[in-house]
């Protein structure tokens, strides 16, 4: 949602109340920071009414105090070009675990690397990328909340449109421009420095903290449900924890927070057809072979229709029907489907543009979507190949009820149905990589909890909500540890995560900064 807001500028911190003072606050005037629109949450008048206790004011101060060691530390994170799909950056993605395990270490955190095995790529055996596991904190009497984040990235170059390098961090108009830089690495490095921040006023944590870090989200996890379940489970390492928290995604639009209790899964597949075993040139070979590129397009084009409905047979047979007391929920969520419009540059949403059914379309029914043709020509200028092979990419966001099995095979028959009405001579595979859909209780102590942090930072309750994007790992965290999962937003709805010219907005690191330190405070309330 946009909506024209007036931010106020504050440029003075309070000091808490301290023991043998009269109830006046005194006011510490400190010097300005280079961030002209930082959006303070606390206020003169707001101390005494929400908080008697003297830590989260101090906190807030501390944030504000030190943006500019936030966005440095931010612009080195995003210097390391962690992609995790592509086999050459192996060694930066393998970088980027090491260099957070040393941050990790400065805030006094326990680390080990854990192996996770290889993958293999094209044929080749490659090792990949250890998951950083960590422990902060072991008092018997704190909550222990277990942390995941990731630390690999899509791919990035500026030739695909990015405004500046994707992987040097640029500041322009209050957003932090960089690949990684929302999704996920400022959320990771926002609990790096909420732990300084309590360690900066001279606080203790209020509770215990364990962490998970990977780097290999956006590649599908490999290795790390393995890990997690037949690892770290049977190790002991969920036995004390009380509550997992992710932040990897974003708010509803661009001005309001909320709190996701329900994700969509993924269904990936690569459909490959081979006509050659090498290209050849149209000039000399075109109108004597059945080309590869024309089966594809022939099969991809089966798949979806102009509105947006999934094609293939039965899709919709087990999604979970509508009731009238969701239908009703979706009339109270804050969301502006024109501003959302413009905040992606988007000529036109489907569905007439209808919220309910934009925010339905997101988040409860399955999608489909064509990603690409690897092996095509995709370079500037006019190159007159056939390919001889054509891998073409889509994915199913499904949902809850769908089972990944089940449409997977929904997916294998269709495609072959299409395959045998097509009459190609040509070779079709079809291979899949999926994970399933996620939801949880918001009425859990654990979301009220963050739901006053929220308050406590944005001066207005979150919307609960569910999200169209998919993090395969939230459910086997759930499993693993048996615990309450939550997922806390950092970015806002329009970062552009994966996208050209991805980036977080000063504001929200910063303030994220604060709700994350407000949430480890609103936790360690709660009864162990």
């Amino acid at each position: 949602m946009l909506i024209k807001t007036t931010f106020r500028t504050c440029r003075s911190a309070i000091l808490p109340y301290l023991p043998g003072r009269s109830s006046t606050l005194t006011v510490y005037k400190f010097r300005p920071l280079n961030f002209l629109h930082i959006f303070y949450s606390t206020t003169l008048q707001q101390i005494p009414k929400i908080m008697a206790s003297k830590t989260l004011p101090q906190l807030f101060q501390f944030v504000d105090q030190n943006v500019d060691s936030y966005k440095q530390l931010l612009k080195e994170a995003v210097a390391i070009p962690s992609v995790s799909c592509d086999v050459k950056y192996r060694k930066d993605c393998v970088s980027m675990v090491k260099w957070m395990q040393e941050k990790l270490k400065e805030v006094g955190a326990s680390t080990e690397l854990r192996d996770v095995g290889f993958q293999t790529i094209e044929g080749i055996e490659v090792e990949l990328p250890p998951v950083l596991i960590g422990t902060l904190g072991n008092d018997a009497k704190k909550n222990t909340i277990c942390i995941y984040g990731h630390l690999d990235v899509q791919p990035a170059l500026k030739s695909d449109g990015w405004d500046s390098e994707p992987f040097e961090l640029q500041e322009r108009d209050g957003k932090l421009f960089g690949r990684g830089s929302t999704d996920d690495k400022a959320p990771v490095l926002g609990w790096l420095h909420a732990i300084n921040a309590y360690k900066g006023i001279g606080e203790e944590l209020p509770v215990n903290l364990k962490f998970i870090f990977e780097c290999m989200e956006e590649s599908g996890s490999e290795g790390l449900d393995e890990l997690l379940m037949e690892q770290l489970k049977p190790e002991g390492f969920f036995n004390d924890v009380d509550y997992v928290c992710i932040s990897d995604n974003y708010w509803l639009g661009t001005t309001k927070p909320c709190i996701t209790y329900g994700l969509r899964g993924i269904s990936y597949y690569f459909l490959e057809v081979e006509c050659a075993k090498n290209d050849l040139h149209s000039g000399v070979y075109g109108g004597t072979v059945p080309e590869a590129m024309t089966d594809l397009i022939y099969l991809m084009n089966e798949l979806v229709d102009k509105d947006g409905k999934i094609l293939i047979t039965d899709m919709y047979k087990s999604v979970a029907p509508l009731t009238e007391n969701e239908k009703q929920l979706y009339n109270t969520i804050d969301f502006d489907p024109e501003a959302y419009r413009t905040s992606i540059n988007a000529y036109k949403l489907l569905h007439n543009g209808v919220k309910e059914q934009i925010l339905m379309h997101r988040w409860r029914y399955p999608s489909l979507s064509l990603h690409g043709i690897e092996g095509a020509a995709f370079q500037p200028g006019a190159k007159t190949v056939i390919p001889g092979k054509v891998i073409g990419k889509f994915s199913i966001r499904i949902v809850p009820n769908q089972e990944p099995e089940e449409v997977e095979k929904l997916v294998f028959d269709y495609v072959n149905k299409k395959w045998a009405e097509r009459g190609s001579p040509n070779r079709m595979r079809i291979t899949a990589q999926s994970g399933r859909a996620w939801t949880e209780n918001p009425d859990h102590p654990h979301y009220q909890a963050a739901a006053r942090a929220t308050k406590l930072i944005y001066q207005t309750d979150p919307d609960m909500s569910r999200e169209g994007g998919s993090i395969p790992v939230t459910i086997t965290l759930q499993e693993a540890s048996g615990r309450n999962v939550l997922l806390l937003p950092m970015g806002a709805g329009d970062d552009m995560a994966h996208s050209q010219n991805e980036k977080i907005n000063v504001r929200n690191y910063i303030e994220g900064i604060k709700l994350f330190a407000a949430y480890l405070f609103e936790v360690g309330k709660l009864a162990k």
